[in-house]
């Protein structure tokens, strides 16, 4: 199937159409369902397994990738709820919300995610209340949804009272609505703009209140590896455009010249390049990813130690300046290959640098090297908090990073 969406990647975003046929294209493949455990009939897959096959699928196309952000951590958080051993002799039983939510992961239903919105950090305005029949109701406007216009439920947060809750709402009502209004130049196909609820109806039963220490930064280190598994994808993909543009030229540029470019020393160190960084890029990234998959795994069996988490976050934390500054500056040397012929809107190379460009501003680097600079000097570990968690007031602490950062601001 990746075959199939690679070469229409540029023309789709180039055109601006949106994803609806290949998420569902991909969502029918089972993609979104690799990591439901076996206690609710999934393939019970290795997360490192997962996360390589994102990179793959964010090689073909890194808006078709990021959109599945949301899901795989809304998957993940299943899967920490299911405890190993549930269902079986002397185990607990699986609640019913999770048997119904394994049953809609498997038949294809997609997740989008809607934290953040265009206010002062750490406030929401969206609201969850009860109407006079004693049935829920939400209220409020999101942006930053990324995957949402193509979802059939959403994950978000939402105040109930002065409580912060996090819960899931369908799509297929007239009180949802996603607009693509992201204008950002890169990523431009993620739906990544607004989405609004307007007495829209919540089940009871889809509503999670108070917050887990454990599970916020786990969960939280599943957004980020999943944006760095996409840029690992891209850098993949600008190598192949590259050499795709390379390999037919004979025209050199700046002088005559008596070879054709693929046989120019110059040109094959910037090919060389990309080629070591797309594949340290994509090193990088399963190696946190194996960090990350086991210890999510021994939380889920109550078997991990209490530093094994802030391993893993610190592992993604560092992942997150390496890879995409590597990624970043060898697409900034890519249009070496080629003189103006390069900045063509055919090849459309381009795309790689913007769409990069994009998925590292979610969390600059600059903030992710003080966390870690912190931690080095005093142990100070950067703060999470997941949808729902609980808050001191409604505003994220100076300096830490809130659910309107890490698992909401995700263009």
């Amino acid at each position: 199937m990746l075959e199939g969406l690679a070469p229409g990647a540029a023309a789709r975003e180039r055109e601006r159409r949106l994803l609806h046929d290949e998420v569902r294209a991909v969502q029918a493949t089972g993609f979104g369902a690799q990591r439901l455990p076996v206690e609710l009939g999934g393939a019970d897959l290795p997360f490192e397994t997962v996360i390589a096959r994102l990179v793959d699928l964010a090689a073909a196309d890194s808006n078709l990738a990021h959109v599945q952000r949301g899901h795989l951590a809304f998957v993940e958080g299943l899967r920490l709820e299911t405890a190993i051993g549930a269902g079986g002799p002397g185990g607990e039983p699986i609640p019913a919300r999770l048997r119904i939510w394994a049953d809609r992961v498997r038949a294809g239903e997609f997740v989008g995610n809607a934290q953040s919105e265009r206010q002062t950090l750490g406030e929401l305005g969206t609201r969850l209340a009860r109407r006079a029949d004693g049935s829920l109701r939400l209220d409020g406007r999101k942006f930053y949804t990324t995957g949402s216009i193509y979802a059939d439920w959403i994950h978000l947060a939402a105040l109930e009272g002065d409580e912060r809750v996090a819960l899931t709402v369908s799509t297929r009502q007239r009180g949802v609505v996603s607009i693509d209004d992201w204008d950002g130049f890169g990523q431009p196909l993620t739906g990544s703009g607004t989405t609004t609820f307007e007495d829209a109806s919540v089940e009871a039963v889809e509503v999670e209140r108070g917050g887990d220490a454990t599970r916020s930064p786990l969960i939280g280190g599943v957004f980020q590896l999943v944006l760095l598994a996409v840029v690992a994808g891209v850098a993949e993909r600008a190598l192949a455009d590259t050499v795709a543009f390379v390999r037919p030229r004979e025209r050199t540029f700046g002088f005559a010249g008596s070879r054709p470019p693929r046989l120019d020393p110059l040109v094959q160190a910037q090919v060389g390049r990309l080629s070591a960084v797309a594949a340290g890029a994509r090193a990088i990234v399963l190696d946190a990813a194996q960090t990350l998959g086991g210890v999510l795994e021994r939380t889920r069996r109550g078997e991990a130690a209490g530093h094994e988490a802030r391993d893993a976050q610190l592992a993604v934390f560092r992942a997150q300046h390496t890879v995409p500054t590597l990624v970043l500056g060898a697409l900034a040397e890519l249009f070496e290959v080629g003189g103006a012929s390069a900045v063509g809107t055919g090849p459309a190379l381009d795309r790689h640098w913007r769409n990069v460009r994009t998925i590292a501003s979610h969390n600059p680097t600059v903030q992710r090297l003080a966390a870690l600079g912190q931690f080095e000097l005093d142990g100070t570990l950067p703060e999470w908090s997941a949808p729902g968690a609980p808050a001191a007031g409604t505003t994220a602490p100076p300096g830490g990073t809130s659910a309107q950062r890490d698992g909401g601001e995700d263009v």
